[in-house]
């Protein structure tokens, strides 16, 4: 009883030693601030480390195949909850096979895991991406005390004579090597999930049925150093055995009566394990390990001990504490831009106590409480936000949980804070009001995970009937996972899963919260050869294979998208959002697709004329300077807001962003239907045009090409007839309705099954507001063009080939030249900014009057004005040194484009300093 007494005072006397938070700041003479969101987007900003070392876990994969001799080889956790036992000692918990992994001593000034986790790597260094396989993963830096093989922790056994088998109960994966089979059988055991007490958190699982909470801490005072690990197990009707592990030291066998029968503390092969008999009461169990190093840690039999009593477990049930007290504000900056739609930028408080990088992923709202969000960042952190609407003045900032294993996604249902990650589906839950998360839920993990670095958890939606929708990157190296890059679905009350799609390689969705339609992009590369957008349904096959599966042997018939879209156009495509419930004008309702490499957001106009679904992409908001990700409807003031962070490349530098999109009432002329005819294509907009623009037919340009979807990265533009570029579609006729809304474009030889279809136009409103735009769509069918019933007069669409007419003598302009970039698609392959990201030709930003060189041994040259011509007329004549291996094709504009047209671009290049 006095060693009980004394390692209870232990205990208590560790967690007084923790280290303060929050403590006040020592007043000091007044100093300038530092802007450090600017120091931040310039690199300079030190952020704190990455694993605080006064929070009590974090979330991580974990390779201790390589702890050293005599531990077990195969020792890999790719859910591993990391509790921090202070003294810089640590221990990795396994929840989906309820298991010690690894508990070790760190080694000094340094993390206690390798910073190679995505989130780790990249912390301080934005771009750092990681390796794929696992082969390079995060492992325990530092002395191993004790470490598990992969099998689960506790088992229930069928008398108190019988012995754990140290096997893994789970199905295989497709990989049979693969550990990362998910979670046990819930009848045998389960995670519970996290619970704060005090400033710790306790452990909560169950082992057949029967509730155990468990509380592990370091004793690091006098010697020997260990650490016990303190069990609540609830009354049990059948034998348990826990499985503590294979140390260095060996626990010493003993034996203590326990309820009805004899507690047996014993090695079974080279395990330290503990055989509990079956129990009407509640007991406590308290097992020590002590360090292997220290004096007397395997000799000495009262130093290894497991002892138990009945009594209430203080340190399991202690009041919560916060952990984070201020509250953080920051200003919007408001935009002035004079338009129907701008971006107003809310900056993140990244001057914050704890030095704390706030690389935003995903933002939600909540519907009963006007202006508040939760966000959530790469790093594991959920923050709580107010303020949000109105002039964004005071925007207020709570942090709320942290720990987490790289979170991408949230949700809020019924007031609820659900986030996404590794780990699987958590349930936040305040339950003491104190403004931050004390009970971590784990609300499903049914569904597998990998220790593969590219299977990310990318992206979660909430559906209408309250169930849950993930997507799961599908990249594997080394291994073939159960549910890599698969689109599941998650049922409301978090029990059962389902997958919906699957063969995909790095899938983002989006879920309409009207209908509850799925949609998905994904990323061009090996058998991805742009970017699609699909419908995810019926368990339907899209078409990816990892390098380690045969080339190109489908297991079934690949599903069709949507619609393709360039890769100079969205290089990246990441989630979609509907505009349901908001109060933005002509795009209410609408799906916002959201593009990630070179941030853009995308209106998707969805065609219901078609049997087969079909849908047009054309841009919509470009002025974004952080990479973007997710986005939400705010209910208090019916705008987009939209956030994401920069890890993967992309063509701004500003690492992460907050920014609501608002509507200000002012008009824009926006196209709102694109439909391919069997005469042509039909255009639709919000508000009239101006009759000579639209009915010229100079102002659109057409063009058409098909993909190649092979084991090789990406693809090349392809001509029908199978050669590299796009076919270049001379429009015959153009034709204004009557009510001066919808354009008829008469395009000789439409042809339905075209891969990729682009539209461009060049024209105005009546009121003389400008339109320009592109779209882009995959013509599965052509509608019939019925003139009269589209609202056109009665007409015979002219089709013959156009002749070419001299143009009239129009003087050229810089604003030409700028409309018929957009317009001719010139936008898709070269930006005007310096950035090359995501884009197959030259920028055009600083090109007039600098030197050139070509591939090919074709000699260097100033870009003057003769060399932009020739580029323009016979694009092949000389290929930029580095744009040789884009075999995409640009169009040849000789014959397409006027000597003024020309000219007007040349202009415009000009001014493009």
């Amino acid at each position: 009883m006095k060693r009980f007494i004394f390692a209870l005072v232990s205990l208590i006397a560790i967690a007084a030693q923790a280290p303060a938070r929050d403590k006040p700041a020592k007043k000091t003479k007044q100093r300038e601030k530092p802007d450090v969101n600017a120091m931040a987007f310039a690199g300079q900003y030190q952020w704190g480390d990455w694993v605080e070392k006064d929070f009590p876990f974090f979330s991580s994969v974990l390779d201790a195949r390589e702890a050293g001799e005599g531990f077990p080889k195969d020792n890999l956790t790719p859910r591993g909850i990391v509790l921090n036992l202070g003294h810089n000692l640590w221990a990795c918990f396994d929840p989906d096979l309820l298991r010690i992994a690894c508990i070790w001593e760190g080694t000094k000034d340094k993390p206690p895991v390798t910073p190679t986790a995505l989130s780790t790597g990249s912390h301080r260094m934005a771009g750092q991406k990681t390796k794929d396989g696992q082969d390079d993963l995060p492992k325990p830096d530092g002395k191993v005390w004790l470490a598990n093989g992969i099998h689960p922790g506790w088992e229930v056994l069928k008398s108190p004579d019988d012995e754990p088998t140290f096997t893994d109960p789970r199905e295989p994966a497709p990989s049979r090597e693969e550990v990362g089979r998910g979670p046990l059988d819930a009848k045998a055991g389960r995670f519970i999930g996290l619970e704060l007490s005090g400033r710790f958190f306790v452990l909560r699982y169950e082992v057949g049925g029967t509730a155990i909470r468990e509380f592990i801490l370091a004793h690091a005072e006098g010697t020997p150093r260990f650490i016990e690990r303190v069990f609540l197990i609830e009354p049990h009707a059948s034998p348990l055995a826990l499985i503590e592990g294979v140390g260095r030291a060996e626990s010493t066998a003993k034996s203590f009566l326990f309820g009805s029968g004899e507690m047996k503390n014993q090695t079974i092969a080279g395990r330290s394990t503990v055989i509990l008999p079956p129990s009407t009461i509640a007991v406590r169990l308290h097992v020590r390990r002590y360090d292997p190093a220290g004096p007397g840690a395997a000799s000495d039999p009262e130093k290894a001990i497991t002892t138990f009593r009945t009594d209430p477990p203080e340190e399991l049930t202690a009041p919560a504490e916060a952990h984070w007290s201020q509250v953080l504000t920051t200003s919007a900056k408001l935009s002035a831009a004079k338009d129907a739609y701008v971006v107003d930028d809310i900056p993140l408080p990244l001057d914050n106590p704890w030095k704390r990088n706030l690389r935003l992923a995903d933002i939600a709202f909540f519907k009963n409480k006007p202006g508040e969000a939760a966000v959530v960042t790469l790093d594991g952190d959920v923050w709580l936000l107010s303020g949000l609407s109105g002039d964004l003045q005071e925007v207020k900032w709570r942090r709320f949980a942290s720990g987490l294993h790289e979170p991408m996604s949230l949700c809020i249902r019924d007031g609820d804070i659900f986030v996404f990650d590794r780990n699987g589906i958590w349930k936040l839950r305040d339950t003491n009001g104190d403004g931050e998360a004390d009970v971590y839920e784990m609300f499903c993990n049914r569904f597998a995970q990998t220790a593969e670095t590219r299977e990310f958890p990318n992206s979660m939606k909430l559906a209408p009937d309250g169930s849950f929708v993930i997507s799961k990157g599908g990249q594997q190296g080394a291994t073939l996972g159960k549910h890599n890059g698969m689109v599941i679905r998650v049922s409301p009350d978090g029990k059962n899963f389902a997958v919906i799609g699957w063969g995909l390689r790095q899938p983002f969705i989006g879920v309409n919260q009207k209908t509850g339609l799925v949609t998905a992009s994904d990323q061009e590369g090996n058998y991805v050869p742009t970017t699609p957008l699909h419908i995810i349904r019926d368990r339907q096959y899209y078409g990816f294979l990892t390098e380690l599966q045969p080339h190109e042997k489908y297991p079934q018939t690949i599903a069709d998208p949507l619609t393709w879209i360039p890769h100079p156009v969205c290089a990246s495509g990441a989630t979609q959002v509907w505009l349901t419930d908001a109060k933005m004008g002509a795009v209410n309702d609408e799906m916002i697709h959201i593009s990630y490499n070179k941030p853009e957001l995308f209106r998707v106009l969805m065609n219901s004329r078609f049997d087969k679904p079909q849908a047009a992409v054309v841009g919509w908001i470009h002025d974004l300077d952080f990479p973007t990700l997710n986005g939400a409807i705010n209910p208090a003031d019916g705008q987009l807001y939209v956030t994401g962070f920069q890890v993967w490349g992309t063509t701004v530098k500003r690492i992460s962003g907050l920014a609501r999109i608002r509507s200000t009432g002012e008009p824009r002329v926006l196209v709102k239907e694109v439909t391919a005819m069997d005469k042509g294509v039909l255009l639709k907009f919000t508000l009239p045009l101006d009759k000579a623009a639209a009915a010229d037919v100079a102002n659109y340009s057409i063009e058409r090409w098909n993909f190649r979807r092979t084991f090789n990265y990406g693809s090349p533009h392809l001509k029908l007839d199978g050669t590299p570029g796009q076919e270049w579609m001379q429009p015959s006729s153009a034709y204004l309705s009557k009510d001066a809304t919808s354009v008829f474009i008469g395009i000789p030889e439409m042809k339905a099954g075209v891969m990729q279809m682009r539209v461009g136009w060049g024209i105005k409103g009546a009121e003389g507001l400008p339109a320009r735009n592109n779209a882009y769509f995959t013509p599965y069918e052509l509608a019939k063009f019925e003139p009269e019933q589209e609202g056109f007069e009665k007409i015979t669409v002219e089709l013959s080939p156009r002749k070419v007419v001299a143009a009239a003598l129009v003087a050229p302009t810089k604003e030409e030249g700028e409309r018929l970039y957009q317009m001719m698609g010139c936008v898709a392959c070269h930006s005007v900014d310096g950035t090359l990201y995501g884009k197959v030709g030259p920028t055009w930003k600083g090109l007039y009057g600098s030197q050139r060189e070509f591939a090919k041994g074709v000699a260097a040259c100033k870009a003057d004005d003769a060399y932009l011509k020739e580029s323009i007329v016979n694009p092949s004549a000389k290929i930029v040194k580095g744009f040789e291996k884009f075999d995409t094709g640009m169009p040849i504009y000789s014959g397409v484009l006027t000597d003024s047209q020309i000219d007007s671009l040349i202009l415009y290049i000009k001014s493009l300093k």
